[in-house]
């Protein structure tokens, strides 16, 4: 399973980019706009040059013709830029125009297997269930997504699925376990996927033990 970063926050980005581990990054309005006044599309262009892998940006329209003029010009802005396609009569139109034209897309705002399933049928790339948003409505996250990988393990879907709106670790462990394709989360859970209090303590260990063996070494 890749592991993405959800967030606009370029030093983040860097920052995640140093461990090694980062496939990729997702962002949307509502994590630009935690930014501040910056501009969308440079913003974009940054991330997608600072990243070895897909970079989702979202388009904001209500109508097709809207999503799709937006879509063809974010496609322009880097190699790797994934369009985000929202989840309604509109956005499945855009994403199954796209898929013609060779342009990526990401089918977000997904919450179900139906959802799921006209995802992959309108040729999205990905599509991104968001687990965290279903258990706050009082259903299991982490089923539906096992159930829409259940599904596209039937029919050999190219549609890639990523976990989204991930909230803490165990989120992403049950999500690898159930075989989805990406999970993409906050900084502040890649990080909190580093550590572990045992691991903390063993180095505190080791580093109390070899302070000791200096201060033997000395006194010899």
């Amino acid at each position: 399973m890749k592991l993405f970063l959800d967030t606009a926050n370029v030093e983040e980005i860097r920052s995640a980019v140093r461990l090694g581990v980062l496939s990729g990054v997702t962002t949307n309005p509502s994590l630009m706009a935690k930014e501040g006044d910056v501009s969308f599309r440079d913003t974009i262009r940054e991330i997608c040059s600072l990243v070895d892998g897909p970079v989702s940006a979202e388009a904001v329209s209500l109508d097709a013709e809207g999503l799709l003029a937006e879509a063809r010009e974010i496609a322009t802005w880097a190699p790797n830029v994934v369009v985000k396609i929202p989840c309604t009569a509109a956005g499945i139109e855009t994403i199954s125009v796209l898929a013609k034209e060779n342009i990526h897309t990401n089918m977000t705002l997904c919450f179900s297997v139906n959802q799921a399933l006209m995802g992959a049928q309108a040729g999205a790339s990905f599509v991104s269930p968001f687990i965290g948003r279903i258990d706050d409505m009082g259903q299991d996250g982490m089923a539906v997504l096992g159930e829409i990988m259940d599904v596209y393990r039937s029919y050999d879907f190219s549609t890639q699925v990523m976990a989204a709106s991930i909230r803490h670790p165990m989120h992403v462990i049950m999500a690898a376990k159930v075989g989805a394709d990406v999970c993409t989360m906050p900084y502040k859970v890649l990080l909190q996927m580093i550590e572990h209090p045992l691991t903390s303590n063993g180095i505190a260990r080791f580093l109390e033990d070899w302070n000791r063996l200096r201060i033997r070494a000395r006194e010899r």
